[in-house]
């Protein structure tokens, strides 16, 4: 009987927990975990709703505002819902939300969450077109737009505002495309709703974003601009006077979607000046005031300092991102002082110490870390927090100044965790963390750095590696200012954040927020200590500066800044009176929160009852991230895979055998279901065993095929095979090993699928053999 069939991949390479559900000990449940999309053939539905998003930025001063335009467009003959999940910068401050149905236009209110949630459902029950965004993280919030009819055309228009960071007269604006996948241990039917949505469907490595993108910036500099580049994407740059410049992305370049957009720029003068923002609103009064430290004192007599590497060598950093990290750790432990001590931490579903305790930095020391880090090629889980735990763990010499640094994408769902983790332990270390990849989660790295009184630096392409880890020691070597403290004299100011400075580590300016009240009049005044000590002090007269009306703009600044503090660094409990005040300030100023979120409604009842499809739009893979961001496994568990290191530690888990689920469906109630699992790996090379799982999932259709043009049925049994590899990862012959398998059609297609297989671990040696199994199961 010839057959056709439909492929239903509920292979998810994540997603294999293993852990027992209570009651029922042999029973298994799921990680949350994204997985790779695949396209369905379901008549009638487009799967892919989104079809253009645009971000269009106005840069005044120091203060960017920013429109995000989403466009989305049913091409297929069923209602759709569609689930968009997209980042912003940590820094955004979302205040407003649009939706355009045609001629009509709908302005989304902020409501608590879950009130705006069943209005959301509400309003699709009753047939009407409605947009909702919430914010799952300050830097990750999932637009739903339901109710879309076939031929429909919805544009969603969301506006936030943030302001700009600076390092002497450098300023930057960073525009996040892409969330990169998250790794969770947590069991997926007991995850709480706000982490539902790192169960998110991804796109391969190297395929284009489905949708299209666009990105334009107004740049008013307030002075002259004398350099104006993007270090991550091609632009255009039109100079419409000494002070004004309009940017664009370059025609067919940098429109993937798939990284970080980065512009820099430089202004002639010399240095960021001293000043302050004094802004007078209808009820409240807004100031911002921005100070200019001292330059940097150098000095040759550093005391002695240890450092804790804490490095990522997950699944998610294979390639790319683990190279660079290898880059930068090289140069950093490489520069060591002999009075240095150092230690060495790689993490990634366990974790590996190079020592006990911190060793000298002595060139065999140097050379024995170094050789530990470049043997990595990335692989498992991403188990931030027992890493950090287990550096803080080590004892410590109380004559050094200890600092951790942290080399990871941040691609976890622990943040809170890790900041309070930080934040508990902050009399031990400062911590600086390096955010290494195209898309990074700039919430977690820079969020560690602030709690741990640190500096964050973030690295997207190779070349810059040398650059920040040279800005690194400049930071350590000598603070700009510490013990910071300030006097309010003669100005009625309340509602200041932050409530303590910490240490001014590099060249920018300090900054306070808050609110006033009465006449603008009196003065600040500061004092600390510079590198070497001396007493600094400087003071601002708020009757220098004039007063604007109500704009708005530091009105958002200092409620997200407020929001920061109260939701980013507190308990990790959820505590009931500290989410009233979030949800109060939310509702008070009109700003996306974790509890509050805004909703959009079309007054017109558009459909009757009709079956809404729900469809999530897949994400690109950030750039340089490879597939084997989801092969991360769980080794908290029983049934949990894991191998261990030279040095006895477990380091990272195995992969796990790949599981793949292959529906054939027959002529009329005929279907079968056909389980592929790779096995057998000991004595494989765990980078190669890992190729040897994603090959599985890479070549599916191949798979498929071998099985149904043989044209057999109930195969049950474990295929032995023996692979011979060139040293380019080529697969030079298959030889079929098991004796008891004498399905000939089906050795021969097996045959011609694996010789198709390439391998591109590197350091092959030529005719190299691998023996594992193939195992079906009916």
């Amino acid at each position: 009987m010839k057959r056709s069939q439909v492929v239903l991949w509920t292979m998810t390479v994540l997603l294999s927990c293993l852990l027992p559900v209570q009651g029922q000990p042999e029973a298994t449940d799921k990680c949350l975990a994204p997985y790779f999309f695949v396209s369905g053939n379901k008549s009638g539905l487009d799967q892919l709703p989104l079809k253009h998003m645009e971000s269009a930025v106005n840069i005044s001063g120091i203060i960017a505002d920013v429109k995000i335009t989403q466009i989305y467009k049913n091409e297929g003959q069923a209602v759709l819902e569609a689930i968009y999940i997209f980042p912003a910068s940590t820094r955004a401050a979302v205040y407003a939300m649009k939706m355009h149905i045609g001629e009509r236009t709908i302005e989304a209110k902020i409501d608590r969450r879950e009130k705006a949630r069943q209005s959301y459902e509400q309003a699709l029950g009753e047939g009407r077109t409605a947009s909702l965004l919430e914010q799952q993280r300050p830097n990750v919030f999932q637009m739903n737009v339901g109710n879309i009819l076939p031929g429909d055309e919805i544009v969603v228009e969301l506006f936030y505002t943030e302001m700009l960071s600076m390092e002497k007269n450098l300023y930057e604006f960073v525009f996040p495309t892409v969330v990169g996948p998250r790794y969770s241990n947590q069991i997926a039917s007991a995850a709480p709703e706000t982490d539902r949505w790192v169960e998110n469907p991804y796109l391969h490595e190297g395929q284009a974003a489905p949708y299209t993108f666009d990105l334009s910036v107004t740049l008013s500099g307030g002075m002259p601009i004398s350099e104006i580049f993007s270090p991550s994407h091609q632009v255009v740059i039109d100079y419409q006077s000494k002070t004004q410049a309009k940017i664009n992305l370059a025609d067919g370049a940098g429109r993937e979607g798939n990284r970080d957009f980065i512009l820099k720029y430089r202004l002639v003068q010399k240095e960021i000046a001293s000043g302050l923002l004094l802004e007078r609103g209808e009820k409240e009064n807004f100031f911002l005031l921005m100070l200019q430290p001292p330059e940097r004192v150098k000095t040759e007599q550093i005391p002695g300092r240890e450092y804790i590497f804490i490095v990522d060598v997950s699944g998610s950093m294979h390639g790319f991102p683990l190279d660079i990290s290898k880059k930068l750790l090289t140069d950093l432990i490489g520069r060591l002082r002999p009075s240095d001590r150092f230690n060495v931490l790689l993490f990634a579903a366990g974790s590996e110490l190079l020592a006990p305790s911190s060793l000298p930095a002595t060139r065999a020391n140097i050379d024995k870390a170094l050789r530990l880090i470049g043997g990595q090629s990335g692989g498992g889980g991403t188990e931030l927090l027992p890493a950090l735990k287990r550096a803080l763990a080590l004892t410590r010499d109380e004559d050094y100044s200890r600092s951790v640094i942290i080399a990871t994408d941040g691609y976890v769902n622990v943040e809170k965790e890790a900041f309070e983790l930080i934040r508990k332990n902050l009399g031990q270390a400062n911590f600086f963390s390096f955010g290494i990849g195209s898309s990074v989660n700039r919430y977690i790295i820079e969020g560690m750095a602030r709690a741990g009184m640190g500096e964050a630096f973030v690295i997207t392409q190779a070349n810059e590696a040398e650059q920040k880890a040279a800005k690194f020691r400049e930071y350590i070597s000598s603070p700009v200012l510490t013990g910071i403290s300030y006097t309010i004299d003669g100005f009625d100011a309340y509602d200041v954040e932050p409530l303590a400075i910490p240490d001014v580590l590099s060249e920018r300016p300090v900054i306070l927020y808050g609110k006033w009240r009465g006449e603008p009049s009196g003065q600040f005044r500061f004092e600390g200590k510079t590198g070497n000590s001396k007493t600094y002090q400087a003071s601002i007269n708020v009757s220098d500066y004039q007063t604007v009306d109500d704009q708005a703009a530091l009105k958002y600044l200092w409620a997200r800044h407020r929001l920061a503090m109260l939701s980013d660094y507190n308990q990790v409990d959820s505590d009931q009176e500290l989410i009233e005040g979030i949800t109060v300030l939310g509702l008070k100023y009109n700003l996306l929160t974790a509890y509050t979120s805004f909703v959009a409604i079309d007054s017109e009842i558009r459909t009757t009852g009709e079956k809404v499809t729900r469809v999530h739009q897949p994400l690109p893979l950030p750039q340089g991230v490879s597939d084997m961001a989801l092969m991360a496994v769980s080794t908290s568990g029983p049934g949990s895979f894991g191998y261990r290191s030279k040095s006895g530690g477990l380091l990272k888990a195995a992969p796990e055998p790949r599981l793949a689920e292959l529906t054939v469906a027959g002529s009329g109630a005929m279907k079968e279901t056909l389980t592929v699992l790779v096995t057998d790996l000991e004595g494989i090379r765990t980078d190669l065993q890992g190729e040897l799982q994603n090959l599985i999932e890479t070549h599916r259709s191949d798979l498929r095929d071998s099985y149904t043009q043989a044209g057999i049925s109930g195969l049950d049994g474990k295929v032995e095979i023996r692979i011979m590899l060139n040293s380019s990862g080529q697969i030079k012959s298959v030889s079929i090993l098991s004796d008891d398998f004498n399905n000939k059609v089906l050795e021969e297609y097996i045959k011609t699928v694996l010789k198709k297989w390439q391998f591109g671990s590197g350091n092959i040696r030529e005719n190299s053999s691998l023996t594992f199994s193939l195992e079906f199961k009916q």
